[in-house]
């Protein structure tokens, strides 16, 4: 089994928001870094975010032009899944259970036995993940937030297969990352998206109910020391994202009313109105 001082290339699967920013804080910290995504469509986008952020921490002062240089050079991007072989493999591609073990039963075909094989699942249980895989013992929930570049916070999910010794060398790694390394069991939602959850849905709710307006539940809860209101918070995650993790977490917990994903939600995805990526979503962003 691989140890922490012999990981040298970082391969990330997907290349939208929460690849990009996966990918960029894994080149920031010296590993080789791959980027993959189906076209070159999906991966000049995710350069673009990464560029951008790159950007905006030079108007901070954070760093400098060489500097992000140096951290875009040491990406390379490729569409072809057979060109993915590195030491850890983290996917990031959409929450949906038999895209994510599909896409690790072929990196699997392409990669030594000991690759580490890590999802970024928000809610889709890790047991789930690996059944079926080559060596499951190697398959391990490696769950970073939104916006993954300046979110400190990452979970580390044992499946019932995973190795112990696999998930604290993934718990190292998310610390020389840069990050707060949790270590967490295979439940739906695991701890952050389980108890975050009814921030939104019972805000939701509320909505729904007609109680009052989408601005002033943000005001009160934002009054009430949260840093950003549930409805700008949704904007910001991805409306589609964040129906699509309440969605599962409902049908995994036998459709318990508590986590019921919303109507009015549901309404947003299907009009394209995804939040600020899409320049709309609960609140207009052109």
């Amino acid at each position: 089994m691989k140890q922490l001082q012999n990981i040298q290339t970082i391969a990330i699967a997907g290349a939208g928001t929460m690849g990009a920013g996966i990918a960029q804080i894994c080149s920031a910290a010296g590993y080789k870094t791959i980027l993959y995504d189906l076209n070159d469509d999906a991966i000049n986008r995710g350069i673009g975010i990464i560029s951008k952020n790159l950007d905006g921490a030079i108007e901070r002062g954070k760093m400098d032009t060489g500097q992000k240089e140096a951290i875009l050079k040491n990406i390379k991007t490729t569409t072809s899944l057979n060109e993915v072989k590195a030491d850890v493999i983290i996917e990031a591609v959409l929450e949906k259970l038999d895209i994510k073990r599909d896409l690790f039963q072929k990196l699997a075909g392409v990669n030594d036995e000991d690759t580490i094989l890590a999802t970024n699942t928000s809610s889709i249980q890790v047991t789930q993940i690996a059944f079926g895989i080559p060596n499951p013992e190697r398959v391990v929930g490696m769950h970073f937030f939104n916006p993954a570049h300046i979110m400190k916070l990452v979970e580390i999910i044992s499946g019932a297969s995973t190795s112990e010794d696999v998930a604290y060398m993934i718990k190292e790694l998310a610390e020389k990352l840069g990050k707060t390394a949790v270590m967490a069991q295979d439940s739906p939602g695991f701890i952050v998206n389980r108890v975050a959850r009814h921030y939104y849905v019972e805000a939701l709710k509320i909505l729904e109910e007609n109680v009052t307006d989408l601005q002033t539940i943000d005001e009160l809860m934002e009054l009430s020391g949260f840093k950003m209101g549930p409805f700008k918070l949704m904007d910001l995650i991805g409306v589609d994202t964040n129906f699509e993790v309440t969605s599962s977490i409902y049908n995994q917990f036998h459709q318990d009313g508590k986590f019921r994903p919303s109507r009015i939600q549901k309404q947003k995805v299907d009009a394209g109105f995804h939040g600020k990526k899409t320049g709309k979503g609960f609140y207009s962003y052109k």
